[in-house]
């Protein structure tokens, strides 16, 4: 007799199956039938499990126990969430056999965030583990955190990136002034936005030739070394020899956005010319922040090679995620993963000096604080803004508040009279109320 749900697909557990052979995603879902007591959640599971692997609405006869053994999807955790009437929550976690393709990122995301999605009209794709044996595989990132403080020769403490703007219309040369001013400041990086490509005014080898030379132009004066990140996404046939034309003009870092594809970074990252740091631009990701969290984008950016990678805050100016989901995103990119190296952080969106104390507190200092307004916006001009902001990561890192710092600092003090500081709100957990909270002794002075 055919039972309601395949045990080959339900009587499974973490611990039962092959953890080096299967990725596991795991999932929140809500669904509903409205007028319906009796909801069969396993039912819908179990449709989800196979349209991600061997199955279809129909079972056919070449659907055999044995291609299922290996090949299916598999539940391998299922935790309730008390809901209302008429509707079942969960956490799920479902488990995708690796042997099912030859690895490589575009089978990965059809089976963990593919068709899975149109089964379940509120369905997030929480967090994924990938298996030793998946991630030997790929090489991840050249340089990580390691690798480009190396090249800077900065040990330990933020850093800081120029973002150029307007996004698009400047020529090259008024980008290299621009740049130039900046990097006269102290700036660590610098990025074109994510916006430039090949704009009528503003291409994208004369760009990158004015840059590096604005670039030369301050290390004669400064002798520090400044990472220019220069846009080459593009079409996927000409991304790679766009890179690589880069190279050989002297560029020392790379720009890609996501909405060039994981494959393409991964492409750029294993490719033994391309041997300079790459910037990934999360683009159009917020567009799948509903249905995918920023953990999971961060963990396959930082397995195909992304050496930086921006991050949601909940400080931005576009606060699209928790604190808690921009927070976790981070520490994803720092966490122990096998042989891949470390991905920075990059909190952004409305980034101004104030801001540092609780970046860092929250981040840590391996942190890349990318800047466009919160930067050339400096009542006191470009340079200035880049200065400030290295007082800033300065004062932080000496335990130094902004305030006391800045008295003898004009930059500083100029961006926190016009951008201001911010008092990180308290939660007084585990307590009635601050009255029960411990305080220190009273000393007379």
């Amino acid at each position: 007799m055919e039972r309601y749900y395949d045990p080959l697909i339900f009587n499974q557990t973490l611990d039962g199956i092959n953890l080096s052979r299967h990725i596991v995603a795991t999932y929140y879902v809500e669904d509903g039938v409205p007028g319906e007591e009796f909801l069969d959640h396993f039912g819908l599971i179990q449709s989800m499990a196979l349209e991600g692997s061997t199955g279809t609405w129909e079972k056919v006869e070449e659907d055999s126990e044995e291609v299922r053994e290996r090949l299916s999807g598999k539940m391998v955790g299922y935790y309730p969430v008390p809901s209302e009437k008429n509707v079942k929550k969960a956490v799920i976690q479902l488990a995708f056999s690796i042997d099912a393709w030859q690895v490589n990122i575009p089978m990965i995301l059809l089976s963990i965030s593919g068709n899975c999605f149109a089964y379940s009209p509120r369905m997030r794709l929480l967090d994924v583990f990938f298996p030793e044996d998946l991630v030997k595989t790929f090489k991840g990132p050249k340089f990580g955190v390691s690798g480009i403080r190396k090249l800077l020769g900065i040990p330990k403490r933020p850093l800081s990136l120029h973002i150029i703007k307007p996004k698009m219309g400047m020529t090259p040369e008024q980008t290299a002034e621009q740049v130039y001013k900046t990097a006269l400041g102290g700036v660590d990086m610098v990025k074109d936005d994510e916006m430039i490509s090949e704009v009528y005014n503003s291409k994208f080898e004369p760009r990158l030739k004015a840059v590096l030379d604005a670039l030369n132009r301050a290390k004669n004066k400064t002798h520090q070394e400044v990472i220019y990140f220069v846009s080459i996404t593009d079409e996927v046939n000409r991304v790679l020899d766009k890179a690589r034309r880069a190279i050989k003009l002297g560029a020392n870092g790379l720009l890609l956005a996501y909405s060039a594809g994981l494959s393409v970074l991964r492409v750029l990252a294993e490719d033994p010319e391309i041997n300079v740091p790459i910037l990934l631009h999360p683009s159009h990701m917020i567009s799948m922040t509903p249905r995918i969290s920023w953990p999971v984008m961060a963990r396959m950016c930082r397995l195909c090679g992304a050496d930086l990678m921006l991050t949601p805050t909940y400080w931005s100016t576009i606060p699209m995620v928790s604190l808690e989901e921009g927070i976790r995103t981070a520490q994803v990119k720092l966490a122990p993963f096998y042989h891949i190296k470390r991905t920075w952080p990059m909190p952004a969106a409305g980034m101004y000096p104030g801001l540092t104390p609780i970046l860092v507190r929250e981040y840590g200092c391996d942190i890349v604080v990318p800047a466009g307004g919160g930067m050339l916006g400096h009542p006191m001009g470009y340079t200035a803004g880049a200065r400030a902001w290295q007082q800033a990561i300065e004062a932080t890192m000496d335990e130094l508040p902004l305030e006391q710092a800045a008295k003898n600092k004009p930059e500083l003090k100029a961006a926190l009279e016009k951008w201001g500081t911010i008092q990180r709100p308290e939660t007084l957990w585990l307590r009635a109320g601050p009255q029960y909270h411990p305080k220190p002794e009273k000393t007379n002075s």
